[in-house]
């Protein structure tokens, strides 16, 4: 079941956040490029540096080790997320695997 992931209206922020079973650590970075975020089960880091783009799965494979994935999804139309309208406008959402096309997460 699809899960919305709290964030502040800051621009860089670490959180530590239980998705599906997993203890996750997102880092979420705002720059003059876009905002990109890091993805870590435990310590083992998933992804590093993906671009957060709207409707755009992050972790995308299963092989990495994350059960599930994160999107962004821009509530209002379809631009890529900024830290500004976090739980406004855009929402960073936790797919469960059964959220997922069959033997993806």
């Amino acid at each position: 079941m699809a899960q919305v992931v709290p964030l502040q209206t800051v621009p860089n922020q670490t959180l530590q956040v239980q998705l599906g079973g997993q203890a996750c650590t997102l880092n979420v970075a705002q720059s003059d490029y876009g905002l990109f975020m890091d993805v870590l089960v435990g310590s083992a880091l998933i992804v590093a540096g993906v671009p957060c783009q709207n409707m755009n799965r992050v972790v995308r494979d299963i092989y990495l080790g994350f059960i599930g994935d994160l999107c962004w999804f821009d509530s209002q139309g379809s631009s890529d997320p900024t830290y500004t309208d976090f739980g406004i406008r855009y929402f960073l959402i936790f797919l469960s695997p059964s959220d997922l096309p069959s033997g993806e997460g």
